[in-house]
């Protein structure tokens, strides 16, 4: 795990993403509900995923394995041959007060760390993507973006992580609680930013082309008290040829946001629901939700990280060329640990997410009682995407943060509670 990874993790709120790609299981269940709507010819069969899409699920496992060994080798390596004491000095040499020492040692580490992680990255980024058609960023694009990232990681990590050296060595027995409770305002401060400062870096925002699609989204937007909303249509097919479409920011920055790829390929019914499942993440409550879980979550990574971190210290503190937690060097320390215990929590968090994705899907159907958009919204989603509809349990355990399509697909095909006349679960969220 990169420190700019690391970090990633800690303002990690992808439990309100958007519908994107999802990689799903076996879609066995319900296939015996709603016998009218197979008697109709309605149901919206799962596909097969295509020979393409099963190598590109073969190698992101392969990917994914070498990402996670990598996360822990690099921060490993760094540590175990001195290197980042070695940096520590460096900076220490050419900064004189504190705050700029540390800020020193934040740039030169994660450049270090930028370019051992580049192949990897490149590899995974711009040469797998464009194999599998599902790229056109030039390379100069590619980088572009690449630099942009590792500028912002590197102003964030040099904005947070005095918090957290400060309170070690102020604090050493409660740095863990209190370094979790700063990281909260951290984490809506990005939340507010994100649309209107950092998005706007990588790809261009502009008005909605059709005005007739923009007008059904604000009135549905309005049905679910979601009001003075914004559409901003992405022009993400330089990028990719991916489909998505998301509801991100809040309060004054709260704006929809489709992807021109998402409106090329998709029907009108098929986005509204789109539309809705994301409107259904703010109405559900999932923000707060999530920022309250990802909350948690750190503060028990974080005092895991309190608890063993010593112990390294004490028994290879003469090799890393540090023995106090409070060295700027402890970073790929740090690092390391944060990686291992965010790799053991992630299974629980993707629960989390899933749940919330569910209830999404949930209440886009209440909202649009449209069954057949729906289960072709997420067939699409399969499609553009190269999406599996039947990965391994281990996939699903660490990987999804979306329940499988197979599973999302059925569920469309099934629930309608309007039809039989059963009360909507979100029904009174839900204006006319």
């Amino acid at each position: 795990m990169t420190i700019r990874g690391a970090l990633g993790i800690l303002l990690l709120l992808a439990f309100v993403s958007s519908a994107t790609r999802a990689q799903p299981a076996a879609a066995s269940a319900g296939q015996e509900a709603a016998p009218a709507a197979a008697a109709r010819g309605d149901r919206v069969p799962v596909p097969e995923p295509t020979e393409q899409a099963m190598r590109y699920y073969r190698s992101g496992t392969v990917l994914w394995w070498a990402q996670t060994l990598a996360g822990f080798l690099v921060p490993a390596l760094f540590l175990f041959t001195g290197f980042a004491s070695r940096l520590r000095d460096l900076a220490t040499r050419w900064g004189r007060r504190w705050f700029f020492i540390l800020a020193i040692f934040i740039v030169l580490y994660t450049l270090a760390d930028y370019l051992v992680n580049l192949p990897l990255a490149y590899y995974a980024g711009f040469v797998r993507q464009h194999a599998y058609e599902l790229s056109n960023q030039s390379f100069g694009k590619w980088l572009g973006d690449s630099l942009k990232g590792l500028g912002l990681g590197i102003l964030g990590s040099i904005l947070f992580l005095w918090i957290p050296y400060l309170l070690v060595e102020k604090s050493p027995r409660r740095w863990w609680l209190y370094t979790g409770l700063a990281l909260v305002p951290f984490i809506v401060l990005g939340m507010l930013i994100a649309p209107i400062w950092i998005a706007p870096l990588f790809n261009d925002f502009g008005p909605m082309k059709d005005k007739q699609l923009e007008a059904s989204i604000l009135a549905t937007a309005e049905r679910v008290g979601i009001e003075n909303s914004r559409v901003f249509e992405v022009d993400k097919s330089v990028d990719t040829n991916a489909v998505n479409a998301y509801v991100t920011g809040f309060a004054d920055t709260k704006r929809i946001v489709l992807w021109d790829t998402i409106i090329a390929k998709l029907d009108r019914e098929q986005l509204l629901f789109v539309m809705g499942h994301e409107m259904g993440h703010y109405v559900l409550g999932h923000v707060a939700k999530s920022i309250a879980f990802v909350s948690l979550m750190i503060l028990a990574a974080l005092y895991l990280i309190y608890r063993t971190a010593q112990w390294f210290v004490s028994r290879w503190g003469h090799r890393f060329g540090f023995r106090e937690l409070h060295d700027f060097a402890s970073l790929p320390l740090a690092v390391l640990l944060l990686g291992l215990y965010i790799f053991l929590l992630t299974p629980a968090a993707l629960l989390f997410s899933r749940h919330q994705e569910h209830e999404a899907d949930r209440f886009g159907l209440e909202l649009q009682q449209d069954n057949r958009a729906a289960a072709g919204a997420f067939v699409r989603l399969q499609q553009e995407n190269l999406g599996n509809p039947r990965p391994g349990p281990l996939y699903k355990l660490w990987r999804a943060s979306h329940p499988p399509l197979g599973e999302r697909i059925d569920f469309c095909n099934d629930y309608r509670p309007w039809e039989t006349g059963e009360k909507l679960r979100y029904g009174g969220l839900i204006g006319r």
